[in-house]
């Protein structure tokens, strides 16, 4: 131990420093442990193609603080790092490059080159994310790192797929699918993100067969998608429309005999209260027309153009198609009325391009059997929500979910193990390539050439990343996991999934808990974006900050599930905090020379100060504790900065300075030991938030044998509750800040000595005043302390306060000399009439007056005011000092 602490704040000088020999040192290794609990979280696999954001430090710095608190808890902690293969991100960022290096596409180079060079990627710009992660301190076990596409993972996936098509639950079909024209692939339900959009309701005439004279009109949003109408759909109940089902229409331009149905899906209060229905463009209509037996007719091409369907708008844009169209259906007087609209319109969530609703052959997870279990495990609360309200969200979801479309038209991900026989038309799925078919004997055989969801693999996360399929003594051990960390915006997408692939798979939930928050946003509340240009760069608030700045201000002021926003006045004030502690640690170890008393002689001499110190960091632990035992971070946070800043440094450090510098051994020993014994438990309380700084102070305190991040979480004691102590103590501070305050109003220097009068209302304030007489000194600059039992035994004038039990008078002779006080007022009684006879002459020239803008003029009269009502306070208080 040395107490050679440097004289400033630099975190730049230990941060990089201190990660690495937690690392040298494995301080964040976890195994199996039949003596430990275990206590596991698996981290959100951030994307190869990802650069460190708020988002990400947000997340994982509410990991690092539950992960730090329970390894020092005791418990067997496991962190599981890792990356996700991000199948479309991955594949557009390697088409791109391919394009920009060597002016190719994938299908030039085919599909086994292209892989070779997504590999490459991803060891190339792969490790980028987890080195910038590591930035932040977090710590994870790094030797079990996993990335969705490794071999455990892959075996994983195969296994998954293979069960639930023997089970029936993945089956084949050709259904209504969202399809990304841009990205060429099709997408889940919860990666399509729906906006209100501006757009316009075309109201469409649709000629009777039997008298084209008269027509019916539907409104649609999408009229480029006539093309593949094979319906017009009336809800059963409406009495508009009753007298017309089984009736015929003609398709406007397009010529087709189209009958008008019933069904209960049509809202009569929408629009015209019918629909155009168009199976092959809407999943909706889709699901009418299989009740129907409709046709289903595609009119769109895969890249979003129309197909020979379409007639003349053969080849053309969906968009140009629609203006095209209309424009012609205007002419030839089958437009009743167009209206301004906002409508909810699909957009996918990597390229932000309109989605297209288009029938296509596709790989599905049957999701009913697999939801009703989840559904159970919310209500029963085997998976518990924090905050509690998102299991509403979480349920409704599962209820109202569709078929899961896994099937992406990529190349870089997890291939889909089918495999079809071109003979015979087998599909045999299994893990290894089939020799023959297993039907006809066939060698004529090809694996499916679509990849599966991203997804897939990330609902397998919390058990693939601890060896499943594989018995292992890990999976044993640390499955369930404890807890999932995830913002609101991926519930459905990634939650939902690990949830009901693990009661599937595992026969048990993934975790017990999800602690939802939510985003972090800028200063003003928005979004953080590429196209606002307000994103942050935690890289770079790190280098300026430091990390335990950027954690500390990420972790104060939050409440589970809600936003947060990023302010630069906030992280600076989360430095001065780290500053703060870093001049009170050093204060403390300058002025602790060699070995400490023990404890027994310390508790035998402990002051009131002692006791109440004590106490105050015995209680601060049990309320953190209670804290993040109920995931309220954000107030253990603001507890921890609480004790710190307002109770140890501001208060307990100054009132043991004359004991530091006093002669009595024993007592200036007493003192070192308390500062020392707080000081270390404060550091464990602070550690998870801010690890950084408090292992590199923790290094230069006596007696520490072990890195903080190994040390014991502190624990309530109800031999260190000293309630007595406390209250005396409060008293004696709310005395001294209630003196304090006393002065400043009177603009007395607080080094100006004075007396002290008090006129206690309770018993045991009488006796809180006489032990509190040395402090008074020391703090308040208090020379004598009298205490009397009535206000009629003071005999001169004074300024008084009053506090819980007690009177407080400071005579004014104490703090005021009269004559320079009434010098100094008559002086500012002069510089302010001034003021007011240069503002008067202005307000009184009428030329001022008439030519000066108006905010000038109203600026004069707000001076007027303000330096009238500081005249008043001048001579009413040179009145009452001449009186005297």
């Amino acid at each position: 131990m040395t107490t050679n602490i440097p004289s400033k704040y630099n975190p730049k000088e230990f941060e990089d420093k201190i990660y690495s020999a937690w690392m040298e040192e494995n301080c964040f290794g976890a195994n199996p442990n039949k003596d430990k609990k275990p206590f596991t979280i698996v981290m959100p696999p951030p994307n190869i193609t990802g650069q460190l954001h708020m988002g990400h430090a947000l997340d994982q710095t509410l990991q690092d603080v539950l992960i730090r608190w329970k390894r020092m808890q005791g418990f067997e902690a496991l962190w599981v790092p890792g990356s996700d293969h991000a199948s479309i991100a991955t594949e557009v960022k390697v088409v791109e490059r391919l394009k920009k290096e060597e002016g190719k596409t994938k299908e030039e180079i085919g599909r086994e080159e292209f892989l070779n060079r997504a590999w490459k990627w991803k060891e190339e710009f792969g490790g980028r994310i987890v080195e910038q992660v590591k930035k932040l301190g977090n710590s994870c076990d790094w030797s079990r790192e996993r990335f969705t596409m490794d071999e455990g993972c892959n075996e994983a996936v195969k296994e998954v797929f293979i069960r639930l098509y023997n089970k029936k639950l993945i089956y084949r079909g050709n259904r209504i699918i969202n399809w990304c024209p841009d990205c060429h692939t099709t997408l889940s339900d919860a990666e399509v993100e729906h906006e209100d959009t501006p757009g316009k309701y075309y109201y469409v005439k649709y000629p009777y067969v039997d008298n084209p004279d008269e027509y019916f009109v539907v409104a649609t949003t999408r009229p480029e998608t006539i093309f593949g109408d094979v319906a017009i759909a009336a809800h059963h109940d409406d009495e508009r429309y009753k007298h017309l089902i089984g009736r015929k229409v003609i398709v406007p331009l397009v010529g087709r005999e189209i009958p008008i149905i019933a069904d209960e899906y049509p809202d009569m209060t929408k629009a015209t209260g019918a629909l155009k229905i168009t199976p092959a463009h809407d999943p909706n209509d889709f699901e009418i027309g299989l009740r129907h037996d409709l046709e289903q007719i595609s009119c769109m091409n895969e890249d979003g153009t129309m197909n020979e369907v379409a007639g003349k708008y053969d080849g053309m844009d969906r968009f140009e198609c629609r203006k095209a169209f209309v424009k012609e259906l205007e002419e030839n007087g089958y437009i009743l009325k167009m209206e301004d609209t906002d409508h909810s319109v699909g957009t996918c969530y990597r390229c932000h391009n309109i989605v297209e609703p288009r029938i296509s052959d596709q790989w599905f997870v049957d999701m009913k059997p697999l939801a009703e279990p989840a559904i159970k495990a919310g209500l029963n609360k085997d998976v518990e929500f924090v905050p509690e309200r998102f299991t509403k969200i979480y349920t409704h979801w599962l209820e109202n979910i569709r078929d899961w479309c896994i099937s992406r038209q990529l190349w870089w991900g997890h291939r889909i193990p089918a495999y079809y026989c071109q003979e015979c038309g087998e599909i045999m799925v299994q893990k290894d390539d089939p020799t023959k078919c297993s039907k006809c004997g066939s060698t004529n055989i090809k694996q499916d050439e679509d990849v599966l969801d991203t997804w897939f693999s990330s609902a397998l996360w919390p058990f693939s990343t601890l060896g499943w399929p594989n018995e292992t003594e890990d999976l044993k051990y640390f499955y369930p996991t404890d807890v999932l960390v995830s913002g609101y915006d991926i519930i459905f997408f990634w939650i939902v999934r690990m949830v009901f692939s693990g009661l599937e798979i595992m026969d048990e939930v993934p975790f017990k808990y999800v602690f939802v928050h939510g985003l972090v946003r800028d200063a003003e509340g928005r979004k953080m974006s590429k196209s606002l240009g307000n994103g942050v760069d935690p890289l770079e608030i790190i280098d300026q900050f430091g990390a335990d700045a950027l954690r500390f201000m990420l972790m104060t002021g939050i409440s589970p599930g809600n936003d947060t926003r990023f302010k630069i006045d906030k992280l600076e004030s989360c430095r001065n905090f780290a500053n703060k502690l870093w001049n009170a640690s050093r204060f403390v170890l300058m002025n602790v020379d060699g070995d400490l008393i023990n404890e027994e002689t310390a508790r035998e001499n402990y002051k009131i100060e002692d006791k109440w110190i004590i106490s105050r960091v015995n209680k601060a632990t049990k309320e953190i504790t209670d804290n993040l035992d109920k995931f309220e971070l954000g107030m253990a946070a603001q507890r921890v900065y609480d004790f710190i800043w307002n109770e140890y440094c501001d208060w307990y450090i100054e009132i043991v300075k004359t004991r530091l510098y006093g002669e009595d051994g024993v007592d200036k020993d007493t003192a070192r030991f308390v500062l020392i014994k707080v000081l270390k438990d404060m550091l464990k309380l602070l550690h998870p938030f801010m690890p950084f700084i408090t292992e590199e102070i923790w290094s230069y305190l006596p007696n520490t044998d072990t890195r903080l991040v190994r040390s014991q979480w502190p624990i309530y004691s109800e031999e260190e509750n000293f309630e007595e102590a406390e209250a005396n103590m409060e008293f004696i501070m709310e005395a001294i800040r209630s003196i304090r305050n006393t002065r400043a109003e009177m603009n007395v220097a607080p080094s100006r000595k004075a007396r002290a009068i008090f006129i206690p209302s309770k018993e045991n304030c009488k006796n809180y005043i006489e032990t509190g007489s040395s402090y008074f000194a020391t703090l308040a600059n208090i020379t004598e302390v009298q205490i009397i039992h009535d206000k009629s035994e003071i005999i001169e004038d004074t300024s008084s306060s009053v506090i819980d039990g007690t009177e407080i008078y400071l005579p004014l002779s104490d703090l005021i000399d009269f004559e320079k006080e009434i010098e100094r007022l008559e002086k500012e009684k002069t510089k302010l009439q001034g003021e007011l006879d240069r503002v008067n002459g202005k307000l009184n020239n009428e030329k001022f007056i008439g030519k000066a803008p108006e905010n000038v003029v109203n600026e004069e009269k707000e001076k007027l005011l303000k330096y009238q009502s500081m005249m008043e306070k001048v001579v009413e208080r040179l009145e009452s000092l001449k009186n005297k």
